[in-house]
């Protein structure tokens, strides 16, 4: 991990936290720019300000001054409505071109953010680096391995994710008994497993007879240094209270938020955590 101040633009969600946490952790000094109605509130506790997403050339001066060398983009961030969006001048400079990658997918419109920051010279930095690797390792983690059926559901999520990240729609899908049940797309992984849980009894496992897996990959066409799939303990309890029978991913690919709660999680529920080897 880089030894330079970080600026870390955070979203929703644990991820943000984990990453300031971890810098604590280091003695790596750190700058959190709360994005306006979805960075965690506990963030707070961190130098750093509060800014709106088109509030751009705010966020730069603001890291300039904190002495930032790197920054890191963390969290789950939901699409704008960019007519409501209240841009400075910075961001009125940069927003036409922002609108304009946003048509083309979800991945153009991260790259083309990303470009920005790197133009005033910041080195981009991925969450799985700052988190020490802390990704999925091959094989199992808990006491839970997937029998074949299981496994070949898994693989089959995956492969679903994979295709439908190559048309930048998500990152996870949901399959039981080979048949395909829900793909993500701009809800997130919560809601997709929400809406599996709603499913008929007789698509899906139950208490007692867990079927099926979530996988989760990263878009085949995505930069990895931003918006690399992620699980935490909480992933796991949607997944078997949809009846699911595990979770897994590609080894390496996907980021593990607190590896010892998922694996507490993942024991206490009686679900598998996989990951497939595609090196």
């Amino acid at each position: 991990m880089s030894t330079g101040k970080l600026g870390l633009i955070a979203g929703g969600g644990a991820l943000p936290l984990a990453i300031a946490a971890r810098c604590d952790l280091e003695e790596r000094a750190v700058f959190v720019v709360r994005l306006t109605s979805f960075a965690d509130p506990h963030l707070i506790r961190y130098p750093g300000i509060e800014a709106g997403m088109a509030e751009i050339g705010r966020v730069l001066s603001a890291l300039k001054a904190a002495g930032c060398t790197a920054v890191c983009f963390a969290g789950t961030v939901s699409r704008p409505d960019f007519k409501a969006l209240k841009p400075d001048l910075k961001g009125a400079m940069v927003l036409p071109g922002i609108i304009a990658a946003a048509t083309k997918g979800d991945d153009a419109l991260l790259r083309k953010i990303l470009s920005v920051f790197e133009a005033e010279g910041y080195a981009i930095e991925g969450a799985d680096d700052i988190l020490g690797g802390e990704t999925l390792p091959v094989g199992g983690l808990g006491r839970v391995r997937p029998d074949e059926n299981q496994l070949s559901d898994l693989r089959k999520a995956l492969h679903v994710a994979e295709k439908a990240g190559e048309l930048d729609i998500g990152q996870g899908a949901v399959v039981c008994d080979g048949l395909v049940l829900a793909v993500e797309a701009q809800e997130g992984t919560d809601a997709m497993l929400g809406r599996v849980a709603g499913l008929p009894a007789d698509l899906r496992g139950v208490s007692g007879n867990l079927k099926g897996a979530l996988g989760k990959a990263p878009k085949p066409i995505q930069d990895l240094r931003v918006d690399m799939p992620v699980i935490g303990a909480r992933t796991l309890e949607m997944a078997a209270a949809a009846g699911l029978a595990g979770v897994g991913g590609v080894a390496g690919r996907l980021i593990l938020i607190d590896r010892a709660a998922i694996i507490e999680a993942a024991d206490r529920l009686g679900l598998f955590v996989w990951g497939e080897d595609r090196s």
